[in-house]
């Protein structure tokens, strides 16, 4: 292929191809050159210039295929424009000679056809330069289509087509003509020739004035003949060419052309008309339909109907939503006068009725819903208003005529049904669409909206009854609030109405229609209506009998609202299932005997009273099993059954009972046969295990029946086919944007599609396709539905004989009926066999071999059906036959049969049949054997080239791709040949024939997945397979229909997958934004699912790929806008346009990727985007956004504009966004912030992100966009809307919580959100308005809860406005059950006060913890003075704002958690909790209101804890008397509660309060679920350590031992489970305080024990503590082992070398030491101090037990963590160590009597171990750190008792370790060592300091001497000598009186040897200065303190005497010149101080 890529065709190259390869090469060549032409500069083109014109016409003459004739023609007209024009004309002379040639083979018909394409070409390139010449081309064009045959004639119109776009005005003295010919091809036989007629004609209409001005009538009436007899795609070409030229007419009000030619003017009404006349009486004349009326009999097909209704919608696009607004009113009327009394012809039968309302409303919902923003649309909803109100103004006239008979037979009635279905239904889709942004409307009196709906309910007609039913149930769905109201406004008056037939039903419609619609509430209604209607269903039943008149009304109402109050579920089911399965016993007869005497009685109007009631039961019960699945017990389900046998009786008696009384009762039998049938379908069948034979009778005849219709193959076969099969096979199957008016074309004639009439039950349902109203098909053709369904299933479980039987049965019945009866015989019998074959193989059960025998024939006939639906239905059912009997040779006998088939039958219908049978064959088995394989594909090889039948080709072709799929592997073989037949079809199928290019592209799709990553391949074979892949994908993408092009979207996003470098990323990317918003949803959907795979992996390239190309090419994507907005932009806007669920999907999640891809890249440009999204829709609330804004922003007026709506002119790029659209938007900020959180630090910092800016303005960050957030945040929170409301709080709340901190460079202490805070309080205050619903009140108590704790108001006034938000409702919780709303269910009011509660919660509890940092910041004087005064007013302040509520606060959280307590109650304790409910909830909502416990008890939690200990368990505000639990106005429980309060004592109240919090606390730590909050548990433990900071409460836990181990245990299993650092810690903090506890218990009972027995002897004193007398410790039983066993837990996950186990003995070898990060450092340190208090809580003997544990954890931490640091610090680790070990060395029990011997053993072996750490073990001690090792040694000298530590060979080696230190070479370890030396010297205990002085002091002095003889000239040195001065000074004081002498002496001469003179005072360095300093600081000391001694020296020496003296008289007069520094001394004495605190 890589010959093909030069400017001239390699033409050696190509000659040595084969047939195939060379098309492809050709192709491949002329791809190129297209692109080439263009990057070639014209010098070179022109050179080569003839010789490629000869090239491309030798190729014209060389017979091309479709493809490549297309791109030859661009080749050509490309380069006539780039080169000379010169030859051109002998070109079109050529084409012409070509065209004009009398050859009429079929060989040269390719040559003729490219021809005609390349005229085309030309003169749409070249245009006016050939305006000369194009007479005689279009009259020779002309003149050959009368003899061309359909493909001629396609191409013909497609080259006039072109013909015209390029000449333009130019071509007027043909427009005549070319229109006399595109209108013979409009009607053609070939639909491809209509669609090409209906293009040519479109382009026409842009310079003919005459086809929408005096040819009006004639074009339009054309088009109706045109869409007889129609497909899909001639109605979308059709109608766009009909709506266009109306358009135009009514536009052209002064056509300035025209006026020349005296056109008429077109008014509206005129087109209008028009319009209707086609609607009305289809295609043929005038004359004609009036005498049709006459007979009347209708003629307008459907196809007509349908094809003008898209014709409306057409017209009113392109005159778009701005021109509907202004003439809606008009518009409307006309719409619905096509269905009302003007034009009763239209719907003279019920049937015609049904399908001509589809289509008006089809043409209401596209126009109003698809083009009009939200403010017409809700103008629009008044205009349907007022029609309705019209509409009733009719009705009334004709029903207040008193005589009976004109009342009920009055045509006006019947006439005015239909219109006012259609408005009702629109008004209810218009009012579900706005949502909640609708409240106005009903709010506004003058349209009387609700009034008008509810009068409708009064209708005489059952249709517009359940239109307004309906209607309200879209009202309810979009207003949650009006949905309680309505429903008692309902009631309200079926209780009134009572006697009113009309009433009864219409009210009953209502209610269940308002049930089904609380579904969709998630606020649900109150609990008590549930009761309410089921009182009211019973009492209709039972009144039904009274009144002969209104007894079918009554049972039908009863049983309707029974049936819908199921749909409530098993909450509200529950209570009143007893009575629904009584009422279910009754209505039908006891017993078989009752069920004859019954049938002898009656008429036959009792019989459908009967019927009815029976048929209304069986619904109820299905209802019942369907939605409340979970009542159903053994128990229930037993109760069901007895009235089934029965039940079904009566269906076996339903054929003699019509006999008997009449065909009156044919519709009530069937709905009574069809209700059963769901209801068995639904059950086990082992529950009518008895009566399978019966009910299968009766299904035999149901399906064979002689009335069966055979139109029903368009309802029952399309659930039996394939999904994928039926998009190939039925094209009107497929899904389109059409799909609600194409479904009626399916059914014949007589078949109505379906309506809401046809079912009443259906109005409850969920509704299945999203907003639409439900469709229930009429009941003949349910019934034949569900038997077939039912008939799968009773049969598979009847006996062999017996399923023989029927099966043979149904075969005799097929054979002897005849024609249209036979085959809807044999359709239904396939039905059933199909259903059969698909429950056994879902059971996996088996059938005999007679079954299969008769299956097979029964499926064999089937396949060659000429119904192509039942033959696709029948070949899944083949394919399933061999799934189920699961047998090899079975399976290849099946696949025998369809190949003998193939290969002697000719006709089209048996090979398609069989064709597609062996495709299924592999679908359902996964091949069928290797051997098969080959001769499968070799028969689909043949019929796919079968050119004579497209056909076949089609079903062979999906048959192959099927095959390809289920081969997998085994496919590789045939790869390249399957490959070279698909691109050799792909080049020579003719364009018309778009099935089987559609075929071709799903094999295409199957082979690129077949081949997989190999794809990426380099070698030759690979890279020439996916060169050919890419060929057949770039054909599939030009041809002209668009669902081949969705097929080549799909194969390139496949090889995107699979070979990405491969794929031309940018051309794909502009096939997709030109089809963005294709009219086909088949081709959009392909389209976006492919972007959605792109942008995953290359969102940024694939962003600009379309920037550029919309750059480029202008008219691109035109309506997608991308030049402005952007792909993601473009996106937006399709989303807000777009109605199909999937597709609004893909929209989200691809704009998902682009934005976490690109957001932080992009950011200005998203919040620009999402900004004009939610600001285009301001003006709604520009009112109150914009005072707001300006308090705050004076200087920014120019920003506040964005907010009030645009006056500047230019268009806005998204125009009246929905509000869905809008929360997409505002959910979108949210995940920008939340992007930008995981990047760069300078989004959240405002001075760094103004730094960058500075430095490159191209940086951006989020923080620098900060108005923008809270602005956009502040319009969707006080939006219409309240799902936006939702979503803008959410914003709000997300942007309190990041930017809450962070400060305001320019004014230092403020922080940057402070300027905010009039627009977050305007932004929240909307929300707490009255009518607010709960949800959102919630959600902005949270925002008010995180703005006041985020401390971002300083001010107090500030801060109340918010605060009082919470107070206002606070009051409210307060009020009570009467204050809060009854329109939603009592669920709700439980979320709202939970939340408002939690909000209170989590205010006071930061309010605390500002006071408590804010007294201990004021306590510490380091503190700025402005600081402290910054933070005090507020801190207190906040405290005392909450302090103000507490008393009722604390009572209502204390109520909360007694709630929350109660309902996390285990299920086996359900019979005790309270019947009412609790204090926030009702017993009947319980399961609802659980889960808003769950999201706040932990706060409340925390909360209460806080005040409980704050008031000290004291509680100020309550008198003895109600001490209880705490009473709250919403308490349920006033009663009992106050009347057993006397009782209680205070203790016990606490005691109470106390238990509550620990419980809940134990209850939910100890079984933490996956989904537990990290802030349920930190406010969990945060609330035990608040508990346990009170004495009494410690106490508590004290005196209880297994409650102390059972916390400990539940802790230790929250450490295991949970890794968060934070957790831990928290946790490990009440462990220390438990242990506290535990210490202050023991303390008191020995205090009081002491007390006690202060005569008696002190022996006798019994033992406290754990392990009493004995020490031993029982694990479970022992709060220290508890203790323990968490402590080593945590050292050992920190420092796993501490375990004995994994290093292999106890004695463990040295490792390195390691440095612990921060946290871990934390959590060792915290356990450290855990066990240093242990010993406290034990017994001496108990102490004995844990003293070793202790001692070698804490020393192993010690030798672990000993590190190395500069400037010898201790790491915190070996601090907290060293503290421990001097807490255990210092305890009472090392000195009890006891214990005192064992301790100072075990001691004594702890300080060996510790100064074996020294021991070098293969020299790892150098790694160890000395000065830590010393100091524990220091420590263990100074804290324990002399006889641990003067053991003559442990004193030795400490002796010899400070020694060594002294000696060492690190300066730091010998400043170390004296301090820790002084530390000992200085001990009162001689027994201790005396060994040491004896042997260290000598070598002290000898290095100071050193250090005196060497002159130190460094700062280390320096440190040294003062702290040897300081141990020598310690000897002195410490020396006897008889010492003192000789050492005074010693240390005189040391420091006068470092004093200087004079002049070398003045040249010293500055150490040498210190040492002087320090030296005569210290002289000056020691002189008076020693006087005799100091003179007896200074007389035996005058060189010092002489020395002192210089150095004095040196020193006085420095301190004239500067005063020395005395900055090192102080450095040396603070860090030994230092060291002292710390442990010695």
């Amino acid at each position: 292929m890589e010959l093909a890529h030069s400017l001239l065709l390699n033409e050696e190259a190509s000659s040595q191809l084969g047939e195939v390869q060379k098309a492809e090469f050709i192709f491949e060549w002329l791809r190129y050159l297209e692109k080439l032409l263009l990057a070639t500069n014209r010098a070179d083109v022109r050179e080569k210039q003839k010789a490629l014109v000869e090239q491309l016409l030798s190729l014209l003459n060389s017979s091309p295929g479709p493809p490549t004739r297309k791109l030859l023609a661009q080749n050509l007209a490309i380069l006539y424009s780039i080169g000379d024009t010169f030859s051109v004309y002998e070109t079109i002379d050529k084409c012409n000679d070509l065209i004009r040639s009398k050859d009429d083979s079929p060989s040269y018909l390719p040559t003729k056809l490219a021809a005609v394409v390349c005229l085309g070409a030309l003169y749409k390139k070249l245009g006016r330069i050939l305006a000369n010449a194009f007479t005689d081309t279009v009259g020779n064009i002309l003149k050959a289509m009368k003899s061309a045959e359909s493909q001629g004639r396609y191409e013909i119109m497609l080259s006039l087509q072109s013909i015209l776009t390029g000449l333009g005005a130019a071509a007027a003295p043909c427009h005549r003509d070319v229109y006399k010919a595109a209108r013979s091809c409009l009607t053609d036989r070939s639909m491809a020739v209509r669609c090409a007629a209906a293009k040519c004609l479109l382009e026409l209409q842009n310079e003919a004035v005459f086809m929408w001005s005096t040819d009006l009538d004639s074009v339009a009436t054309l088009c109706f003949k045109s869409f007889e007899g129609s497909n899909y795609d001639v109605r979308i070409s059709i109608s766009k060419l009909l709506g266009t030229v109306l358009a135009k007419a009514v536009i052209a009000k002064h056509p300035g052309a025209a006026s020349r030619q005296n056109a008429r003017r077109v008014s509206l009404e005129e087109v209008l008309e028009l319009l209707g006349t086609g609607f009305l009486r289809g295609s043929s004349g005038f004359l004609r339909a009036s005498g049709d009326m006459l007979k009347g009999s209708s003629s307008v097909s459907r196809d007509v109907r349908v094809g003008v209704t898209q014709a409306y919608v057409v017209f009113v696009s392109t005159l778009g939503g701005a021109w509907l607004e202004k003439n809606f009113a008009v518009f409307l009327s006309h719409t619905l006068s096509l269905v009302s009394q003007l034009s009763s012809k239209a719907t003279q039968t019920q049937t015609d009725g049904v399908c001509c309302r589809r289509c008006v409303s089809f043409i209401l919902r596209a126009t109003i819903g698809g083009l009009l923003g939200e403010k017409a649309q809700i103008a629009a909803a008044k205009d349907i208003c007022q029609a309705i109100w019209k509409l009733k103004k009719v009705v009334d006239a004709v029903l207040s005529d008193g005589n009976l008979e004109t009342r009920l037979s009055s045509t006006d009635v019947a006439a005015s049904q239909h219109a006012l279905v259609c408005a009702l239904q629109e008004l209810g889709n218009l009012i579900h669409g706005l949502g909640t942004t609708a409240a106005p409307l009903l709010q506004e009196s003058s349209t009387g909206l609700l009034d008008g709906v509810i009068s409708m309910t009064l209708h005489p007609s059952v249709s517009v009854r359940l239109a307004a039913a309906w209607c309200l149930h879209c009202i309810a769905v979009a207003l949650p609030s009006q949905l309680t109201p309505l429903l008692d406004r309902c009631l309200d008056r079926i209780a009134t109405l009572k006697s009113s037939p009309e009433a009864v039903t219409g009210f009953s419609f209502d209610v269940a229609a308002l049930l089904g619609a609380v579904a969709h509430c998630p606020l649900g209604i109150p609990h008590g209506k549930g009761k309410i209607i089921m009182a009211l269903a019973e009492d209709l039943l039972c009144s039904a009998a009274q009144n002969s008149r209104l007894s079918l009304q009554r049972t039908q109402a009863g049983w309707l609202l029974i049936a819908a109050l199921m749909t409530l579920g098993p909450a509200v089911v529950s209570r009143h299932l007893a009575r629904v399965l009584l009422l279910w016993k009754c209505v039908f007869p006891a017993s078989p005997k009752d069920l004859e005497t019954e049938k002898s009685r009656g008429d036959s109007f009792t019989w459908q009273v009967t019927l009815e009631g029976r048929a209304g039961a069986l619904c109820a019960v299905k209802s019942l099993i369907s939605h409340c699945g979970d009542l159903l017990t053994g128990e229930v389900i037993q109760r069901l059954l007895p009235p089934l046998p029965c039940a079904v009786d009566l269906l076996t008696q339903l054929s003699s009972i019509l006999k008997t009384y009449g065909n009156s009762l044919k519709t009530p039998s069937v709905v009574y046969r069809q209700r059963l049938y769901e209801l068995l379908i639904l059950l086990p069948p082992e529950t009518y295990k008895g009566n399978l034979s019966a009910i299968l009778k009766e299904l035999t005849a149901e399906l064979t029946a002689p009335d069966a219709q055979a139109a029903a193959s368009a309802c029952l076969l399309p659930a039996l086919c394939h999904p994928d099969d039926l998009l190939i096979l039925s094209p009107l199957l497929q899904e389109t944007d059409h799909r609600f008016i194409e479904e009626q074309l399916l059914l014949s004639n007589g078949v109505a599609c379906g309506s809401l009439e046809y079912d009443p039950y259906s109005v409850y349902e969920k509704d299945v396709g999203g907003d639409s109203v439900p469709k229930p098909l009429p009941p003949a053709l349910s019934v034949s539905n569900s038997a077939s369904k039912l008939f799968g299933v009773v049969c598979a479980h009847v006996e062999e004989a017996e399923r023989i039987l029927i099966l043979e049965q149904l075969l005799t019945s097929i054979k002897h009926s005849k024609g249209a009866r036979q085959q809807a015989v044999q359709l239904h019998v396939v039905c059933a066999v199909s259903n059969l074959l698909k429950y056994v193989a879902g059971s996996k059960r088996s059938l005999g071999p007679e079954v299969r025998r008769l299956v097979l024939t029964l499926v064999l006939g089937a396949l060659e059906s000429p119904n192509p639906l039942l033959r696709c239905a029948a070949s899944e059912a083949w394919a399933r036959l061999a799934q189920v009997v699961d047998d090899g040779a079975f399976t290849a006998g099946l696949a025998q049969v369809s190949f003998d088939k193939l290969k002697s039958a000719r006709d089209v219908v048996t090979r398609t049949g069989h064709s597609l049978a062996l495709g299924s064959l592999h679908r359902y088995l996964g091949g069928i054997g290797p051997q098969h394989l080959s001769s499968c594909i070799g028969v689909l090889y043949t019929l796919s080239q079968d050119s004579t039948s497209p056909d076949v080709q089609t079903w062979a072709l999906h048959s192959l791709s099927l095959t390809i799929d289920s081969a997998g592997a085994l496919y590789h073989v045939h790869v390249e040949p399957t490959l070279s037949l698909i691109t050799m079809l792909l080049l020579n199928v003719p364009p018309t024939h778009a099935e089987v290019h559609q075929s071709l592209g799903r094999c295409l799709n199957a082979l690129i997945t077949t081949l997989g990553p190999e794809l990426q391949g380099n070698n030759t074979s690979v890279s020439t397979l996916r060169t050919s892949c890419l060929l057949g994908c770039a054909v599939m993408q030009d041809n002209p229909g668009c669902l081949v092009q969705a097929q080549a979207i799909s194969c390139l996003q496949q090889l995107h997958m699979f070979a990405p470098r491969h794929v031309n990323l940018s051309s794909l990317v502009s096939c997709l934004c030109v089809n963005l918003c294709s009219p086909y949803l088949l081709l959009r959907r392909a389209v976006l699912a492919c972007l959605r795979q792109l942008v995953q992996r290359e969102a940024v390239e694939v962003s600009e790929h379309a920037v550029l190309l919309a750059r480029d090419s202008g008219d691109l994507a035109a309506d997608a806008n991308i030049k402005e907005v952007g792909l993601e932009g473009a996106l937006l806007a399709l989303l807000d346009k777009e109605t199909d669920k999937s597709l609004c999907q893909d929209i989200r999640e691809t704009l998902h990727h682009m934005l976490t891809s690109m957001a932080v890249e992009k950011l200005s440009f998203w919040l620009k985007l999402c900004r004009d999204v939610l600001a285009a829709s301001a003006d709604f609330t520009a009112v109150t956004c914009l005072d707001t804004m300006q308090e705050e922003e004076g200087d920014r007026g120019d920003d506040a504009s964005v907010l009030t709506s645009r006056s500047d002119g230019k268009p806005h790029p998204f125009s009246n966004p929905r509000w869905a659209t809008r929360v997409f938007a505002a959910d979108c900020v949210c995940r920008i912030i939340n992007q930008c959180a995981n990047a760069n630090r300078a989004h959240f910092d405002i001075a760094l992100a103004q730094e960058m800016k500075k430095s490159d303005s191209r940086n951006d960050f989020l923080v620098l966009h900060l108005a923008d957030l809270i602005r956009m945040a502040f319009m969707a929170a006080t939006d219409h809307s309240d799902q936006l409301r939702l979503s803008g709080l959410d914003t709000l709340l997300v942007v309190i919580r990041r930017f809450a901190d962070i400060a305001e460079p320019e004014f230092p202490g403020h922080v940057i959100l402070e300027q905010y805070q009039a627009n977050v309080g305007a932004a929240l205050r909307p929300a707490f308005t009255s009518e607010t619903p709960p949800d959102i009140t919630a959600k902005a108590c949270q925002v008010c809860s995180a703005w006041i704790a985020s401390g971002v108001v300083r001010d107090l006034s500030d801060l109340r406005r918010v605060h009082q938000l919470l107070v206002s409702s606070l009051m409210k919780v307060q009020a009570g059950k009467e204050a809060l709303s009854h329109l939603y269910n009592e669920s709700a009011s439980t979320m709202e006060i939970l939340a408002v509660l939690k909000a209170w919660a989590e205010v006071y509890v930061i309010a605390v913890q500002r006071h408590k940092s804010h007294k201990q910041t004021s306590k510490t004087p380091i503190n700025s003075e402005d600081s402290v005064r910054s933070g005090s007013p507020l801190a207190d302040g906040l405290l005392d704002l909450v302090c103000a509520d507490l008393g009722t606060l604390s009572k209502l959280w204390l109520a909360a958690l007694q709630d929350f307590a109660l309902l996390t109650l285990p299920a086996e304790f359900a019979s005790q909790l309270p019947v009412e409910g609790g204090a926030f909830y009702t017993a009947e909502t319980s399961e609802n209101a659980k889960l808003h416990y769950h999201s706040s008890w932990a706060l409340i939690l925390h909360a209460a804890a806080l005040w409980l200990t704050s008031t000290g368990f004291t509680d100020p505000d309550e008198g003895a008397a109600n001490l209880s639990r705490p009473v709250t106005p919403t308490s349920m429980c006033q009663d009992s509660s106050s009347s057993g309060a006397a009782v209680k004592s205070p203790e016990d109240v606490y005691t109470d309060r106390f238990h509550l919090i620990l419980g809940i606390s134990v209850e939910f730590l100890c079984s933490l679920r996956s989904d537990a909050t990290m802030e349920s548990i930190t406010a969990c433990l945060r609330a035990l350590q608040v508990l346990l900071d009170v004495p009494w409460p410690r106490s508590k836990i004290g005196s209880d031992q297994d409650l102390g181990i059972e916390l400990l245990n539940v802790l230790h299993r929250v450490i295991l489970t949970r890794e968060s650092p934070s957790i831990q810690l928290a946790s490990l903090e009440v462990v220390r305080q438990i242990i506290c506890a535990a210490q202050e218990h023991v303390k008191e009972k020995r205090r009081s024990a002491e007390v006690d027995d202060g005569a008696s002897e002190k022996e006798t004193v019994p033992e406290f503590g754990e392990g009493k007398d004995t020490g031993g410790l029982v694990p479970g039983k022992s709060l220290v082992f508890a203790t323990l066993e968490l402590c080593v837990c945590i050292l050992v996950r920190q420092l796993p070398e501490l375990n004995p186990k994994l290093t292999g003995s106890p004695r463990v070898k040295a490792a390195k030491p390691q440095t612990l990060s921060e946290e871990g450092s934390r959590l060792v340190t915290a356990a450290l101090v855990i066990l240093a208090e242990l010993p406290a809580v034990c017994s001496p003997e108990g102490s004995i037990s844990i003293l070793p544990t202790i001692l070698y954890l804490a020393i192993g931490v010690l030798r672990e963590t000993a590190v190395k640091l500069p400037g010898g610090q201790l790491s915190s680790t070996v601090t907290a160590s060293l503290q421990a070990l001097k807490g255990i060395l210092t305890s009472p029990m090392a000195r009890a009597e006891k214990s005192h011997a064992a301790w100072t053993s075990l001691l004594q072996n702890a300080l060996a171990t510790v100064l074996d750490c020294w021991s070098s073990v293969d020299g790892a001690h150098h790694d160890l750190d000395e000065v830590s090792l010393l100091t524990a040694v220091t420590v263990f000298i100074l804290s324990t008792s002399p006889e641990v530590t003067t053991v003559p060979c442990l004193q030795k080696s400490c002796i010899e370790k400070f020694k060594a230190a002294l000696e060492s070479g690190d300066p730091v370890v010998q400043m170390k060592t004296y301090q820790l030396l002084h530390s000992i010297f200085q001990y009162p205990n001689p027994a201790i300091s005396y060994p040491y002085i004896y042997s260290l002091a000598s070598s002290i002095v000898e290095k100071l001497q050193e250090i005196d003889k060497r002159k130190p000239e460094d700062t280390a040195e320096l440190h040294i000598f003062q702290e040897g001065i300081k141990v020598l000074g310690a000897l002195v004081t410490v020396a006897e009186e008889q010492h003192r002498s000789q050492l005074v002496a010693c240390l005189l001469p040391v420091l006068i040897s470092f004093l200087l003179d004079e002049k070398a005072l003045g040249s010293a360095s500055s150490v040498r200065r210190s040492l002087h300093d320090f030296a005569l600081q210290n002289l000056m000391q020691i002189g008076p303190q020693h006087s005799s001694v100091f003179r007896n020296v200074m007389a035996s020496s005058p060189a010092l005497k002489a020395r002192l003296e210089a150095a004095v008289k040196g020193n006085q007069e420095s301190v004239r010149v500067e005063p020395p520094s005395k900055h090192p001394k102080s450095l040396g004495r603070n860090s030994s101080i230092q060291l002292k605190t710390h442990f010695l």
